[in-house]
């Protein structure tokens, strides 16, 4: 599946998920002339009691292998959290979200503090890209204050459609590009044997340098691969933008839902994620075009494709479609950037650091207002939380010694690819099922009144 195949098979099918709701409103209003008045089931808040039992063993197993799995793809594993808190443990929906960002939130901490002790594969730069996080990090996080409000107005069984056809097109995309990849380390590796320096078609080797470096280079201590990782002033720029979506979003959860001031509030976030945005994507435009006018090839960023108008727009519309997505699903929007940061050229060892650290932003915004909406347990959320970052930290050890034996970064993409997909079967397992029951009982099957449904 192309880009061009993958886009049209994404328009298809929310085309035709949102013209399956229109004929169901339609149908609903033919019998209801008050469809937004329409009574709807509350969710009854469910916390069971933090013990040792084989329910708790086997959460901390899935937790376990899910958050290393989740945090080497650089996608987080919410699908996959989600459903193992309320099948097995038996939380509540909203409560499994809220409790599902802050494992997500340990694990990408843990990851993060993991790879900037780690030197980038080929080059003298910072495995985590920061113009790249500059640039999707404010609308990601958009994206998910969207996504929050649109998961209150979306039926339950539109969110499951959804998610469905997202998530088999981005795993089935990702498999493809892990395919791709793995014939060409394959190539690689014939070629080294017979000659030293050879390098793929963008000129960078796949296999990581760290373990086989073509080029002798000069051995770092700790502190310096992490002032070389650690770029103060992105990061200011970056926690910045955080501390302003937390700090609305803190004022807002005080306020009655739709008043003047709520909605002022709501809408000062466009601003902010759209300033620091344009600001990246200016700069990347305009070098880009320096480089093509001086005939400079050589790439501005970790990205490979050139920083075109198009491009920089598709990159925004992904942006804030991987934060909805979080925002529906209650994952920290890797689903999205995971794969996106792959099929723009980065190589896996990046892909998975930056969609890694730009999540623990974004998770963390969603931990701090479910917390101050006490919509989890402290005791839960902080030893599955603790399960998440031993799982981060010695998923990415764990993972990169594989490498080393195998000589293959794809396999990076083969485990988001599979994250991606355990996701896609376990959320629309329950999403169906849950749609069936609600089906059986005639329950309200249409978009809900946003207003009263806070």
């Amino acid at each position: 599946m192309g880009t061009k195949g993958f886009v049209l098979y994404l328009l298809t099918g929310f085309s035709a998920a949102i013209l399956s709701l229109l004929f169901i409103n339609n149908t609903t209003m033919d019998h209801n002339s008050t469809l937004f008045n329409t009574p709807h089931l509350t969710t009854v808040e469910v916390w069971p009691e933090l013990e040792f039992n084989w329910r708790l063993v086997l959460a901390t197993v899935i937790g376990f292998v899910g958050s290393a799995c989740g945090t080497v793809g650089g996608v987080g594993g919410g699908g996959i959290f989600v459903p193992m808190l309320t099948l097995i443990v038996g939380f509540d929906t909203k409560s499994a979200a809220a409790i599902s960002k802050c494992m997500i939130m340990g694990a990408s901490a843990a990851s993060v503090w993991y790879n900037v002790r780690v030197q980038h594969p080929t080059k003298e730069v910072p495995i985590i890209d920061y113009e790249l996080a500059l640039l999707f990090q404010p609308m990601l996080m958009l994206g998910i204050t969207v996504g929050v409000s649109l998961s209150v107005v979306f039926p339950y069984w539109l969110i499951t459609v959804l998610i469905i056809i997202l998530f088999i097109g981005t795993s089935s995309r990702s498999f493809y590009k892990g395919i791709e990849m793995w014939k060409e380390e394959t190539i690689l590796k014939k070629e080294l044997t017979r000659q030293q320096g050879t390098v793929n078609s963008r000129g960078e080797l796949l296999i990581d340098a760290e373990y086989e470096p073509l080029v002798p280079r000069e051995e770092k201590s700790t502190l310096e691969i992490l002032c070389l990782n650690l770029r103060w002033k992105r990061l200011l720029v970056l926690t910045t933008v955080w501390f302003l979506f937390t700090l609305i979003q803190v004022i807002k959860n005080d306020l009655v839902p739709c008043t003047t001031l709520y909605w002022v509030l709501f809408c000062l976030q466009f601003p902010i994620a759209v300033l620091v945005f344009g600001y990246e994507a200016m700069k990347l435009w305009r070098e880009n075009r320096k480089r093509m006018m001086t005939g400079n090839t050589e790439s501005i960023c970790e990205a490979s494709i050139q920083w075109s108008t198009l491009n920089i727009t598709f990159c925004a519309l992904c942006g804030i479609l991987g934060g909805t997505v979080g925002g529906l699903l209650g994952s920290g929007g890797g689903f999205i950037l995971g794969p996106l940061l792959l099929e723009i050229g980065v190589i896996p060892q990046v892909a998975s650091a930056t969609a890694t650290f730009v999540m623990m932003f974004s998770s963390s915004l969603s931990v701090v207002e479910f917390y101050l909406l006490k919509r989890f347990p402290i005791p839960y959320a902080l030893y599955l939380m603790g399960v998440s970052i031993l799982a981060g930290f010695w998923g990415q050890y764990l993972v990169r010694k594989i490498i080393l034996i195998l000589r293959r970064a794809s396999i990076i993409v083969f485990i988001l690819s599979g994250v991606i997909f355990a996701s896609a079967l376990t959320m629309g397992v329950i999403g169906i099922e849950t749609t069936i029951g609600m089906i059986n009982n005639h329950e309200f099957m249409g978009f809900l009144d946003f207003c009263s449904s806070q």
